[in-house]
Order: structure tokens, then sequence, then C-alpha cells
């Protein structure tokens, strides 16, 4: 990470884009190292300390030279990803990932050539191959037409806000066509390898060949949300971000919170370099996750038929508006990402009048307002009906229903903390999904400590989290 970190200051202050860059090679190597030293320390613990994750990639016995070379250098994925784990690696040296799995007739097994146990990959590494060369000929096309130049030249403002808008959401998605291209060429050279060979379904008897899928196109561009977004960007290093960085730094016993969702986005920061271009779309992003969780807790469910199992007739506008928010705010989140420096993002975020900071602020300013605890009682006003006639029906219903005063509370600081607990949330490329949590989690911890040291005597009375709290926002 450091020597990376060298080559990347070393690459912005040179600004020359004709020379060699290596970073994105090295990108690739610190996902490996760092997992494959995690895999080792795995490997030294006792079984029972070990979620199943970690149970099913320790290494109990280091690899030999040759092996471990042969995981690091691998070349399909050398310069530009996807990255993997060395118990991927060894079990497709030693052919076991592509043993035919109990419930599938041996008889339906894929085909393969001669005594190859690799099922014949040439059509989808192809189809990969066929479709990567398409992104990378839209680029080309494209980014004749949308590029930085054209957002920081004068021309720009000629435009009308509409239309400056639209320049920004087809410069991001010019952009994104050059990484779909490259992920799609380098995920179908894993695919003809074998690698990314995934099992076989069990109900259809086909092969699936997206172990090292890197990217979803069709998820990022349809995207109603921003989890959906995200999520669908890099997948591999949202993976190793949380399995290596995010669930690493947690106690055992406890669940993640401030401290892992700072250390994962220090490291998705420095791994992703220096230019403050990234960290401006790094906190907007977060933010905006912030307000699309606060929407979908709190107006979504207006768009439900009570019971939250069904759409209404409405439920397809809601759909609308959240596509075009997702998209227009990316698309000026994003902007950075490709501009790069401080002067250049903010004279582009200018020129289009700052509309998602702005939109941001409005959004968390309301749900701040009383504005939410009235949406929280007319969905309970709206849902109440129904959920006492469907409480009528059962005697569990109804014992629930004398409970939910008593464990209101209880239940919405379990809602915030579920997905974070069950390890089914996860910050994506690092991205703090809730800052405001984890400002209360980190007073919380900061509380905790000084408790600790006034037991100890060395300070006096312990402040409240309100107080601290209060302390905090009027510095």
């Amino acid at each position: 990470m450091g020597h990376m970190s060298i080559n990347q200051l070393n690459r912005q202050f040179a600004n020359a884009p004709d020379k060699v860059d290596i970073t994105g090679a090295q990108m690739v190597l610190v996902m490996k190292l760092t997992a494959f030293c995690w895999n080792v320390q795995d490997g030294r613990l006792p079984t029972k300390d070990l979620a199943d994750f970690q149970r099913e990639r320790a290494l109990t016995q280091l690899p030999s030279v040759l092996d471990f070379a042969g995981y690091v250098l691998f070349f399909p994925s050398l310069f530009a990803g996807p990255s993997f784990d060395y118990v991927d690696y060894r079990r497709w040296i030693e052919t076991s990932m592509f043993e035919v799995p109990p419930g599938i007739d041996l008889a339906s097994r894929p085909r393969t050539r001669k005594q190859r146990k690799i099922p014949r990959s040439g059509t989808p590494a192809a189809i990969k191959a066929a479709l990567g060369g398409i992104w990378i000929f839209l680029f080309l096309k494209f980014s004749v037409l949308y590029n930085a130049d054209l957002v920081l030249s004068d021309q720009f403002m000629r435009y009308g806000f509409f239309r400056r808008v639209w320049i920004l959401q087809m410069l991001g998605f010019s952009t994104r066509m050059k990484y779909y291209g490259v992920w799609y060429l380098t995920e179908g050279a894993c695919i003809l390898s074998g690698m990314g060979y995934k099992g076989i379904e069990t109900k259809t008897g086909r092969v699936r060949w997206n172990r090292l899928q890197n990217v979803n196109p069709w998820g990022i561009e349809t995207a109603q949300n921003s989890r959906a977004y995200l999520e669908n960007w890099n997948m591999n290093t949202n993976n190793w971000l949380r399995n290596y960085m995010y669930l690493r730094v947690t106690p055992k016993g406890k669940k993640p919170g401030f401290r892992a969702s700072l250390a994962t986005f220090v490291t998705s920061a420095f791994w992703h370099g220096f230019y403050p271009g990234y960290y401006l779309s790094f906190i907007l992003a977060a933010f905006l996750q912030t307000v699309a969780k606060n929407f979908r807790r709190h107006v979504r469910p207006f768009f439900l038929t009570p019971d939250g199992q069904r759409p209404t007739p409405y439920k397809i506008y809601y759909d609308v508006v959240c596509y075009f928010t997702t998209q227009v705010a990316f698309c000026f989140t994003t902007a950075p990402f490709v501009l790069l420096t401080l002067p250049s993002s903010l004279l582009v975020w200018s020129r289009v009048y700052f509309y998602a900071v702005l939109g941001t602020v409005a959004s968390m300013a309301l749900f701040a307002s009383p504005a939410k605890p009235y949406l929280i009682q007319k969905l309970r006003a709206r849902n109440q009906p129904a959920l006492e006639r469907a409480a009528a029906a059962t005697a569990a219903t109804i014992k629930q229903e004398k409970k939910e005063q008593e464990e209101e509370e209880e239940q919405e600081e379990n809602r915030k903390y579920a997905d974070y607990r069950d390890g089914k949330e996860h910050p994506l490329m690092g991205l703090p999904s809730d800052p405001g949590r984890d400002v209360d989690e980190a007073i919380r911890e900061i509380q905790e400590e000084v408790e600790t040291r006034r037991r100890k005597g060395r300070a006096g009375q312990v402040p409240t989290v309100v107080e601290m709290k209060a302390a905090v926002e009027d510095k």
C-alpha cells in the first residue's frame, strides 16, 4: 500500500499522461496480498473462532513460491483485475473447482475437451470479449463528444441548465464505458482460463461463469437508489473492503460500528489515490446514501399496501422519480472522479449551481425537522387499521401489537443496526452508508472511554450522549 501510494503521488504531481502508469496493477496486487495475509492469519486461529467465510478461505499451510507467484501474477487479471482469493486459485490449479456437486445428473454435466476437467468456456469468453470490444468502441466515439475539456470550456456555459446536466450525465456514462470494456475483457480472459467458473445451476444444469464478475452495466444504468448504483460497480473491490477491512476491524461478538466504517473509508480513499476529486465524490456519495435511506424508510411505504407486500398503482411514479433522481445525483457526484483536481471539480459543480449538494442539504434538513415525525405519524395512521385487522386474525399478532409500544424504541434501534449485525449491509466502495449513525457511534465510544477513565480516577463527571453530541455540533 505504501509503495502504491508513492507511485500515485508521483503520477499526480508529474501529471504526465504519456508516462506508463503501474498503479492500476498495484491496486489489484494490494487486494490480493492483503487478502492472502488475512487468509494465512485465519489458518493460525482455532476453527471454532472463525466465521464460515474465514473457514472456507483459511490457509493452514503456506503455498510454494511458484504457486504464490502464479496467484499474485495471474496474467488475465494482472493489470485491471478482478481480484480473487488464493483458495480459488488453488482449487482452479487442482481442478477441484470443477467437480460436479451432489444433485447434478452426471449425464448432464457440462462438456469438456478431451481429458480436461474445465468445461468448455470458449463461447461465454467470446461473448464477454465481444461485449468488451463494443464498450471500448462506444467509449472511443462518445469520449470525443463528451469529455472533461467540454465541461471546463466556455462553450459549456452557452448551454441551458438542463443541457449542462445532460452533458454531465453523458460524461459519466462515457467514462464508465471505458471501465465496462476493460472489465469485460479481463472477465472474458478469466472465463477462458476457467477461473470464472462458478458451478452449475441445480435446476437448469447450466454452467455459471460469473465468479469474477466485476461490473453490471445494466444494474448501474437502471439503478433507482444509491445502493443499487454502487453495489453493481467494482464488485470485487466491494467484496474485498467488506471481507478484509470492514468485518476484520470489528471485535468478535460486536456489530460493526464507527471504527469499522472509518477504517474502511480511509482504506478505500488511500487505495484509490490522493486526487481531491476522489474525496469530494466519496463524501457527497456518503450523504446521498443517508438521504436515500431516509426516503426509502419514510416515503416509499406510502406507495406500498399497508402490509408492505405489494405496490400500489402509484408505485410506478415513485420508481420513475427515484430513477431520474439517482442518475442525476450521481452524474453530479462522480464528476470530480473524472476531473480529479479541486479547482476543476468545484468549477464544474458551480456551473450547475451545486444542485446535488443543495438537494442533499435540503433533504437532510427535511428529515431533521418535524417533517420526519409527521411522516411516521401519517404512515402509522394509514397502516394501523389494516394492521389491526391482521392482528385480530391470529393471537400471535395480537400479542405482538400489545408489546409494540414498550418495544418501539428498541425496534427502531434494531432496525438501524440489523443489516450491520447480520453482515448484510456494509459500506459500498468504503463509503459510510449512514454518517449520522457513525457520529452517534463515535460519541458513544468516546463516552465509554471517558467512563472508563473516570472509574480509574482520571476524569470528573461524564456528560450524557445528548450533551456530548450538542457540544460536538456546536464546535
